[in-house]
């Protein structure tokens, strides 16, 4: 599956986190499964055994540590989007009155059909193919966790979901793409006298210029194994900064140059929000408190970078020919990466590394003013 907008930017998760107990729908009419089954259907399931099962002394530490590895192996929006599409199959389930175990291919290939058609939740629109894909690799997860497979292969799942992306399936919706020119207008709409509109410059820079995903801008620490849950660091060098950064194909670096200016360098930028901000250790990028006057100590979300792009097109007036919901709606986070390979004039082979990605191909996918036709097949054919 692809999603253009590669926020969340769009992978098939692979994992989960644990999730709430599920609240009972107050309209429900069919039969319900028992209490004590309906709360253990709708946690995540751990590949090990409960803090509360008995196990030998000696091997209770070990256990801790190889849970605490399973929350690793998953990003915070994966787990969290995978617990939100157990809860609502396992919803389904309940008002349908079917059972959740063991796994049913025909009744995984009737939920996937409710999704498309709308009937999933009454009122509801249908869901997209991205997301009946995403949902189905959610359930497939929890069941494998749970030890009891379910086979995505069967006719009743393999066959319903190919008639649905041919009947349903639609070319991805690309973000609009910040381009330099747009954030140069957008960098004047920050206040440069408030500690919030020196945060906001370094992330909107260096998110451009190191063609970064928005969960990797605030993944970022000062410097290397300084917390936990860090996700990279940076390195300020004469010529510009190395940004170290493990993104979703492991750890890359990304070298990022000083700007021609002060005034849109990303290395000055960062230099000059730690400097005010006396950040020396720790995560990067962090919470302005105190009516802009005091930095905290958490981290900010990824959700921020998206409300800190959105935010800056609008008060600039990035494409005025939409309207203030559509503009709201064609930027995001991924707009700093699709601008990037949308607008460096170099060998797109740089582009491609710089944006962490596999194959030529999708580092074209991001890229919104290239010249389609440099290469004419056509005249090349002799027409």
């Amino acid at each position: 599956m692809q999603i253009i907008e590669q926020n969340s930017e769009s992978y098939l998760p692979e994992s989960a986190a644990p999730s709430g107990s599920m609240t009972p729908d107050a309209d429900l009419s069919a039969p319900q499964v028992s209490a004590d089954v309906s709360a253990r259907n709708a946690a995540t399931p751990s590949p090990l055994p409960e803090a509360s099962l008995a196990l030998p002394a000696h091997l209770e530490r070990l256990a801790d540590q190889a849970r605490g590895y399973v929350e690793a192996a998953s990003s915070a929006n994966t787990r969290k989007a995978y617990a939100s599409d157990w809860k609502h199959f396992s919803g389904w389930c309940r008002r349908q009155g079917l059972e959740i175990l063991p796994p049913n291919p025909q009744t995984v290939g009737l939920y996937v059909t409710a999704c498309a058609s709308g009937a999933a939740i009454t009122g509801h629109k249908p869901s997209s193919v991205t997301t009946i894909e995403r949902r189905l690799s959610a359930i497939t997860w929890n069941y494998v966790q749970r030890g009891t497979p379910l086979d995505r292969k069967d006719r009743h799942i393999a066959t319903v979901l190919a008639g649905i992306r041919n009947t349903h399936a639609t070319p991805p919706r690309q973000k609009e793409a910040v381009l330099p020119e747009h954030l140069i207008a957008m960098l004047e709409t920050l206040h440069r006298g408030t500690l919030r509109g020196l945060r906001d410059r370094a992330m909107l820079l260096i998110g451009f210029a190191g063609g970064l995903r928005r969960s990797e801008i605030v993944g970022l620490d000062v410097g290397r194994d300084q917390t936990k849950e860090g996700r990279g660091w940076v390195e300020i060098l004469d010529k510009g900064m190395v940004v170290t950064v493990r993104g979703k194909r492991g750890w890359r670096e990304v070298e990022i140059g000083r700007g021609s200016s002060d005034a849109t360098c990303p290395v000055a930028a960062l230099q000059t929000w730690l400097n005010l901000a006396r950040i020396a250790h720790g995560p990067l990028f962090r919470r302005v408190t105190g009516q802009g006057r005091d930095v905290g100590p958490d981290r900010l979300l990824d959700q921020e970078v998206a409300r800190l792009v959105k935010k800056a097109a609008l008060a600039a007036g990035v494409r005025p020919d939409l309207t203030e919901a559509e503009r709201a709606e064609m930027f995001s986070g991924h707009s700093l990466r699709a601008g990037l390979a949308s607008s460096a004039e170099v060998d797109e082979r740089y582009v491609q590394k710089q944006l962490g990605h596999a194959s030529a191909e999708m580092t074209r996918k991001y890229q919104r003013r290239r010249d389609r036709f440099r290469v004419n097949l056509t005249k090349a054919s002799g027409l």
